[in-house]
């Protein structure tokens, strides 16, 4: 029996039915029609007839599904559940509002969530089996070789100017008046919150923190996403309990329990942190200054005076060489920088030292450094000597697409698949999806 649906923002009207079966799992026509208004109303575009292809990736996604079922793959409810929850932030975000969202779809935020659990389940279970089809897969020296002889100069990939540097790191000292002052501030703001007024509302106008437009609110988090500290405070309180001032590697805060959930828990913060006086900063100044003077005269080598100096435990450890927590490599492109990096360091020479600037660490804490420019490379077409990591990845990620196919050939041809007549003329990219 087909069944009458409202397309979401444009309030077409969409017959259901199924429209291909996988195994024991069906695909219905809404399916399609809302992934088709989902990707028009962001801006992307498939190629060829947009449905069919939308169609083929929902038929790889239940033959995946159907086999993770065959071979007893399951995920937890809380993985479920933290992935629904990201997706709802990011969802939030763009469109500005959970009201604004709620107006898009046409339905309450726990409608909107139980709708997309069942698809977020999925699409969790194909990325396990993905990663187990092809958790084998590697390549070889000569593999990585040939790949890179085979490719068209036009599909090597242009590699930007990279850079690789090493830092040595100062915190300025905050004075302990600083940090009382700071105390009493969120003190005052925690009475008045007791007293009756909307702690969003106090965190928009006070917190310190990225979230503060936010209300102050951060999302579902488990403890091991968390600073040790303000986990331990968060997991503690009942539900819109407030916390007393807890100190972390970000600053100081107070806390609200939103809600809990098992082993997570969404929270919302006022961040704050103590204001540094204008003599710590120039003493903190002189002496990065004074360091960088003895590097350049050749008192101390760079890499000792980080170890020794730098406070920054990652990166000295190293002789203050940097990794980029993007790629896990030494190498940066200029645009993975800092703005106050990227100034101090636009004009630098290979070899050169920058002057003591402000800076932030990881957590958003102020620090002061000092870098070295170690190496530059040009911009260029990838060769295997400067990029060997570069195209050992695309080469990889090429072999395990190659393996993954086989396998969807091998189960395509082993597995129940129907769809119907208004599709069998789709020219999909893989063979064997319409049997005889």
């Amino acid at each position: 029996m087909a069944v009458c649906c409202i397309g979401p923002v444009t309030g077409q009207m969409i017959i259901d039915r199924i429209v291909a079966v996988v195994g024991e799992h069906r695909i219905l026509q809404s399916d399609i029609e809302t992934q088709y208004l989902q990707n028009k109303t962001q801006g992307i575009s498939m190629p060829g007839d947009a449905k069919c292809g939308i169609l083929e990736n929902l038929l790889s996604q239940k033959l995946i599904v159907n086999q993770a079922k065959i071979d007893s793959v399951e995920v937890s409810e809380s993985t479920v559940e933290m992935e629904l929850d990201g997706r709802l932030q990011h969802f939030i975000g763009m469109i500005g509002s959970q009201e604004a969202l709620e107006e898009y779809f046409g339905k309450s935020i726990l409608q909107i969530k139980a709708d997309m659990r069942e698809s977020v389940r999925e699409n969790i279970i194909t990325r396990q089996m993905q990663g187990t089809i092809t958790a084998d897969v590697s390549v070889t020296p000569s593999e990585i070789q040939a790949f890179y002889n085979g490719l068209p100069r036009d599909s090597i990939p242009f590699i930007d100017s990279r850079i690789e540097i090493s830092q040595i790191v100062f915190y300025p000292n905050v004075k302990e008046e600083a940090v009382f002052e700071m105390k009493q501030k969120l003190l005052g703001l925690r009475k008045r919150i007791m007293e009756g007024e909307k702690f969003t509302t106090l965190a928009v106008l006070y917190s310190e923190g990225p979230s503060a437009p936010k209300g102050g609110e951060i999302g579902f988090m488990g403890k091991g996403e968390l600073d040790p500290a303000y986990a331990k405070a968060a997991f503690s309180l009942k539900q819109g309990g407030v916390s007393t001032i807890v100190e972390s590697s970000f600053g100081f805060h107070i806390i609200q329990l939103i809600e809990r959930r098992e082993d997570r828990v969404n929270t919302r913060h006022i961040l704050m942190k103590p204001k540094i006086q204008p003599e710590s900063i120039m003493a903190t100044r002189r002496k990065l200054d004074s360091i960088a003077r003895l590097i350049r005269t050749d008192t101390v080598s760079f890499n000792l005076a980080a170890r020794i100096y730098s406070r920054d435990k990652n990166s000295a450890v190293n002789g203050g060489i940097m990794v980029n927590p993007v790629t896990n490599t030494t190498g940066f492109e200029l645009d993975e920088l800092q703005p106050a990096e990227f100034v101090a360091l636009r004009n630098l020479k290979v070899g050169e030292i920058t002057d003591a600037f402000k800076a932030e660490d990881e957590n958003g804490k102020v620090v002061y450094k000092i870098i070295l420019l170690r190496n530059q490379t040009k911009p260029h077409r990838a060769n295997m000597k400067e990029d060997y990591i570069v195209l050992q990845q695309m080469a990889l990620e090429k072999k395990k697409q190659e393996a993954y196919l086989l396998w969807l050939d091998e189960k395509i041809e082993e597995t129940y698949i129907m769809i119907d007549n208004s599709f069998t003329r789709c020219e999909f990219e893989k063979d064997g999806w319409v049997k005889n």
